[in-house]
């Protein structure tokens, strides 16, 4: 994010901090489970819906919809129709949404790093 002097020199749209900005917007639109599963399997390769929803256990026809719609709306997900009968759509990630997949990348990997200090951590608590 950076300081508050850094924040205070973008635009009102690109400030995180605040409620109305386009960039609290965005955030809020990757930065769920579905999304970020979602950006982790294009990222291995284009996919059809039905393929994408068997990679992503537990995920429902309509939130796939809603999310993948939401993705790319943003940008991060680009949608191919084939011309055949009946029509052919696949999924891949844009520039940007390959990128945002080396962050979910980092993410997928702290989580396994720190899987056992967390899940002691929630014992601890718990107790």
């Amino acid at each position: 994010m950076g300081t508050r002097q850094e924040i205070g020199a973008l635009p009102p749209e690109a400030d995180l901090a605040r409620a109305d900005s386009l960039a609290r917007m965005i955030f809020s639109d990757v930065a769920n489970k579905w999304s970020l599963l979602i950006i982790e399997f294009l990222g291995q390769r284009t996919m059809r819906f039905n393929e994408l929803r068997r990679e992503i256990g537990g995920i429902s026809h309509k939130v796939l919809t809603q999310n993948l719609r939401t993705l790319e709306r943003n940008g991060l997900v680009e949608r191919t129709v084939h011309p055949t009968v009946p029509p052919s759509v696949e999924y891949s990630l844009t520039e940007a949404g390959g990128a945002l997949r080396e962050v979910v990348d980092g993410m997928c990997g702290w989580t396994q790093t720190f899987l056992r200090d967390i899940e002691a951590a929630r014992a601890r608590f718990e107790a």
